[in-house]
């Protein structure tokens, strides 16, 4: 989506936001580091794979999904990493890794980490590398409707994204 489409989407909610403009910026922890945003502020969107299906994993830019704790919140058989070629082309409008969490505009189901929930507002990539958008969790929340549920760790480990 790109940031054209998701402001008229937060406008026609009266959804209150900001634009954060900065250089370009690949990885979560950089965006973070260009914005002064504290990595366990901004969400990053991290596809997966549950049951066979695209949904979006949503977490700080300081952690990394544990796929057995989004397995037991997703309540799945089976979850993975989802690779490029698996959603490249259900984002037409983003660039790739760029993806804001809303699942719901992308009909993906979107589990969020609970540490996201205890800060008043979220961050998160607006289709591009060089564009943030700012909003009150609570909104967030109201409009995408995510599971809340511990899906991250700080730690590295082989089922880590």
């Amino acid at each position: 989506m790109s940031l054209t489409t998701l402001k008229q989407f937060l406008d026609s909610k009266q959804i209150k936001y900001i634009v954060i403009s900065h250089s370009v910026a690949y990885t979560a922890q950089g965006v973070a580091a260009l914005t002064h945003i504290p990595g366990k502020e901004l969400a990053k969107t991290v596809i997966v794979k549950i049951d066979g299906k695209l949904a979006m994993a949503v977490v700080p830019a300081s952690r990394h999904v544990d796929l057995t704790m989004l397995k037991s919140a997703a309540q799945a058989r089976s979850v993975q990493l989802a690779v490029e070629s698996d959603f490249k082309d259900s984002f037409p409008d983003c660039e790739t890794g760029a993806m804001p969490p809303f699942g719901n505009l992308y009909h993906m189901r979107v589990i969020a980490d609970e540490v996201l929930s205890h800060d008043k507002e979220i961050a998160f990539n607006a289709g591009s590398h060089r564009e943030l958008v700012r909003l009150a969790w609570n909104d967030f929340e109201r409009l995408v409707q995510p599971r809340i549920a511990k899906i991250s760790n700080k730690g590295v480990q082989s089922d880590a994204a």
